[in-house]
């Protein structure tokens, strides 16, 4: 178990956060079981999974972690309807932390990007945004929000002055 735990450690200890003081911290994982394949640079954590590294907090049934030489280049948390997959982290430019929900939430770390999928849920500062897909561009703070192609999902959003 310190080997994965240590294998982990080294993975993530380029991850790009938004937060330059969150990838200095150490990085936590708690699963039900774990996959660590170094050929690859495929890990699969499933079981309530959980990973927080300073303010980053995601959660999920199912976190995947894509690595490569440089570090990790993408996190795929997979949740349900009822469980959906989060995603918590400071922002330097927010009042607030950045809080997102959805079936699936894709991040990619080298680009900067969290891509939300199916009952998509953002809050972002004090403003909040839901569709059925979500596009957060962390860089440049930016976000672009999707109802679904056959109308039964509209896009909401709520400003808080």
């Amino acid at each position: 178990m310190n080997k994965i735990i240590l294998l982990t450690t080294i993975f993530f200890s380029t991850f790009a956060f938004a937060l330059l003081e969150d990838a200095k911290l150490p990085i936590e994982i708690e699963a039900e079981s774990v996959i660590v394949d170094e050929a690859s640079g495929f890990n699969e954590f499933s079981g309530n999974a959980e990973i927080r590294q300073g303010s980053l907090l995601m959660t999920a049934e199912l976190i995947q972690v894509q690595t490569n030489a440089e570090g990790v280049e993408k996190m795929k948390a997979t949740g349900t309807l009822d469980n959906p997959a989060k995603y918590i982290q400071s922002q330097e430019n927010q009042a607030r932390f950045i809080e997102a929900t959805a079936t699936k939430i894709t991040y990619d770390v080298n680009e900067g990007m969290i891509f939300l999928v199916g009952n998509a849920y953002l809050i972002q500062g004090f403003d909040s945004f839901s569709g059925d897909s979500l596009t957060y561009d962390i860089n440049n703070d930016k976000v672009i929000v999707k109802g679904s192609e056959d109308g039964t999902t509209r896009v909401k959003f709520k400003i808080d002055l």
